[in-house]
């Protein structure tokens, strides 16, 4: 059985390091994503030291650059910063000292077409597969975000799953509002499927609210969990530690021998 997991942030950092004692969780760091944070080197440096001083779970992951990315971008420009980024990512996760780096495929659905399709599968598999090799030691997830199917990442993951540290991290929430049939997305995204998140929602916004909280169908997810993907890492994706709880808490108090603490 994979190991559960929280979102942590610095600044609620003895909160999450509670969550992790009492529900023996790992974390998913989500300090790292923005410019600010990305450009400044002091504060990348004081929130390194203040995650190593706290003590890191073992086999914790982190959220990678995502706003705006796009290595497949005609504008050489934005894929060239686009890559930095992705490299920097790789760096801190590197001096962090996790597992795996999770970064979006960052499809966009409104230009949708064969042409623009294969430029994203093919340009993106092209850097991340530089990155797997570079960071062999590193996990890197592809997560769906506004994908409106797995297509996408279907393409990406046949050209990468020669690679011993790629694999797919499935946003279930993500994927229950794309409008493609949740059942074709885990079956057909099965073989390569590592990470996955979870948060619950309206069916109609991505809200991340506590897992049971919405309208999502958890007793299929749990289907779904233990035929497909039960060996992989899964991410409690709230943001609030008092969110996290109530996560935690319906998943032990519904579905019996999930995950023990």
């Amino acid at each position: 059985m994979g190991r559960f997991m929280v979102v942590s942030k610095e600044e609620k950092l003895p909160e999450y390091k509670a969550i992790e004692q009492r529900y023996d969780v790992g974390f998913e760091i989500n300090d790292f994503y923005e410019a600010t944070v990305l450009d400044d080197a002091e504060m990348r440096k004081q929130l390194v030291q203040r995650y190593l001083d706290a003590g890191i779970p073992e086999g914790s992951t982190m959220h990678g650059a995502f706003i705006d990315i796009a290595v497949f971008s005609d504008d050489e420009r934005i894929a060239d910063i686009s890559k930095m980024r992705m490299r920097q990512s790789m760096e801190i996760a590197k001096q962090l000292g996790v597992c795996g780096v999770v970064f979006h495929t960052n499809y966009n659905p409104m230009l949708t077409g064969d042409s623009y399709d294969c430029k994203v599968v093919w340009k993106t598999a092209k850097y991340v597969e530089e990155l797997l090799k570079e960071y062999p030691e590193i996990h890197i997830y592809l997560e769906n975000m506004f994908d409106t199917s797995p297509k996408i990442l279907l393409g990406i993951s046949e050209r990468l799953c020669k690679y011993s540290n790629y694999g797919v991290c499935l946003d279930y929430a993500h994927a229950s509002l794309s409008g493609f049939p949740m059942g074709d997305w885990v079956e057909m995204l099965a073989p390569y499927l590592k990470h996955i998140h979870i948060s619950d929602n309206d069916l109609n916004r991505d809200l991340h609210m506590p897992v049971g909280s919405g309208y999502i169908d958890w007793n299929q997810f749990i289907k779904y969990y233990r035929t497909y993907f039960d060996q992989c890492t899964v991410l409690v994706e709230n943001m609030r530690p008092e969110d996290q709880i109530q996560s935690l808490n319906y998943l032990r108090d519904n579905f019996v021998g999930l995950f023990q603490y």
